[in-house]
């Protein structure tokens, strides 16, 4: 499904009037309806009549008003709280509240410490609470009465229908800059915004329904909209289908280079996460010293011994090796935990520089292309990067408080510029395409906040790769199912989770996918 910033959405709805004829009037009246419903499916469960609308003064508030019409209708006892002075209200938002007005509802504007207290007194008699003050309009601090009501609801311990998106989350980038409306459920319109999916607004969302207002379809998918959220329906027709008479080598060959001392860890869960995900072989490439410990842990992973420096990590006499790996296999995977060594890092660049196959370029391999980035731009393998927010910061120069303030903006660019695949890690993790297009990720959770899970992750998308998809849909269908299978470990208690439980769980995700197609 399309995802909309704030200004595409305001650019189909003037579409909408300007082309198709549609006032918008209508559109707001089709918003109002369902939230208003959505409202009423919440209360059939405890049989609550009572509702208090909080109403800002633009289209979202207009949308509030509609609400309270429609609830006042069905026999609610309804209580609109108006953050802004009447004389403001302008548009169809002024229609709508002129219609309460004739209605005779009960209207409280908020203008004084007293008109606060009988809010107060409104909100703790309501059963529930809808946030119609802000929408997608949000754009920096919200102002003092905005924040004022915010808290009052928030406090209220009563579940809040938000209409659009949560006041005080940015609808484009999901930031919080001061507090935002905690809501139960999150009714949006169109189509779903990125603040919806970002943290932290992900988390003031509660439930997001997406709901069809009329807009014309082929507006809502346009190929000028370059934002997506990645479903269930959309990864299960990527996963690669296995044939009657598949073997080991049709289903895929990856390359792994990775580990160290104290690192053979990151290179056993990036092994495991391929093979767990349906590669039909894995080969590991390894510094000789550390053969012997690796071959006891994996036992279905072969394994190459390399020549290695005077520090048992890999370097410039393993370079050849690297290539020859490369070469026999689909797709190469390197990086987790080869270390930081000066000697390594040059052998990484200098294998990455020379690479004709796809790559998933992961941890300490991002480390040696922070030194030189444009080696992306020489080497004639598309690459898929996997950064987590400090190694994105170390291969842009913003900070990690930067970057998390635009996630999506800065995963897009950093793909166009480095003409790579990104895929930025974290919670609502995002993968972005050097034409623009980016995926925003709705799997995963706390639990998998651990060491190792990266590694997993990895080898999930470069074993995706082996198996015949594009490196573009293995790094959608990757992080999904890693997701997937990180909530499905979590069913067992997210505290605890390891990266070995989340692998485990891989073939469990894929088959809860594939079972239905």
């Amino acid at each position: 499904m399309k995802v909309a910033t704030s200004v595409e959405m305001r650019q189909i709805d003037a579409l909408v009037m300007e082309d198709y004829g549609i006032p918008g009037a209508v559109l707001m009246e089709s918003a109002g309806i369902e939230a208003a419903s959505a409202v009423e499916t919440l209360l059939a469960r405890s049989g609550g009549k009572r509702v208090c609308v909080f109403s800002g003064k633009g289209n979202n508030g207009g949308d509030g008003f509609v609400v309270a019409r429609r609830l006042a209708n069905h026999g609610y006892k309804v209580q609109v709280c108006l953050t802004a002075d009447i004389s403001s209200l302008s548009g169809e938002a002024l229609i709508y509240f002129t219609v309460l007005q004739k209605m005779g509802l009960d209207i409280l504007e908020i203008a004084g410490e007293r008109d606060w207290d009988k809010a107060g007194v409104a909100v703790s008699f309501a059963d529930c609470l809808v946030d119609a003050l802000l929408g997608t309009g949000l754009h920096g601090i919200p102002s003092e009465r905005m924040v004022a009501a915010i808290d009052l609801m928030n406090s209220s311990g009563k579940p809040i229908i938000a209409v659009d998106i949560p006041s005080g989350v940015e609808a484009d980038t999901g930031c919080v800059t001061r507090t935002a409306v905690k809501a139960a459920k999150t009714v949006t319109f169109g189509l779903p915004k990125p603040g919806l999916y970002l943290h932290p607004g992900a988390a003031y969302a509660g439930e997001v329904t997406v709901v069809d207002i009329g807009i014309p379809a082929d507006l809502l998918q346009s190929r000028a909209i370059k934002q997506n959220t990645v479903t269930a329906e959309d990864v299960r027709s990527l996963l690669p289908l296995r044939a009657p008479d598949a073997h080991k080598g049709s289903c895929g060959r990856v390359g792994v280079i990775a580990g160290s001392q104290g690192m053979t860890g990151a290179a056993v869960l990036a092994s495991t996460g391929a093979l767990r995900s349906g590669a039909g072989l894995v080969t590991l490439g390894i510094a000789a010293s550390l053969n012997p410990v690796l071959e006891v842990k994996l036992t279905e992973v072969m394994t190459c011994p390399w020549p290695e420096n005077a520090d048992g990590a890999l370097g410039a006499k393993s370079v050849p090796y690297m290539d020859e790996l490369a070469m026999q296999s689909d797709v190469t995977l390197i990086g987790p935990g080869l270390g930081r060594r000066e000697e390594t890092q040059t052998a990484i660049r200098q294998f990455i520089k020379e690479a004709r196959r796809p790559l998933v370029i992961d941890a300490d391999a991002l480390t040696a292309l922070s030194v030189d980035i444009n080696i992306l731009q020489q080497t004639e393998a598309l690459a898929v990067l996997t950064p987590h927010p400090g190694e994105m910061a170390m291969l842009t120069g913003l900070t990690v408080e930067e970057i998390s303030q635009d996630r999506l903006y800065v995963a897009r660019q950093a793909a166009i510029d480095w003409a790579s695949i990104v895929v930025l890690k974290g919670a609502g993790t995002v993968v972005a395409f050097p034409d623009g297009e980016v995926y925003l990720n709705s799997t995963g959770n706390p639990g998998m906040a651990t060491g190792g899970t990266g590694d997993v992750l990895a080898g999930i998308i470069a074993s995706f790769i082996a198996q015949g998809l594009s490196s573009h849909d293995a790094a959608v269908a990757g992080v999904y199912v890693h997701g997937l299978a990180g909530d499905i470990a979590a069913d067992r208690g997210m505290i605890g989770m390891t990266a070995g439980d989340l692998a485990e769980a891989i073939p469990a995700a894929i088959h809860s996918l594939t079972k239905k197609a």
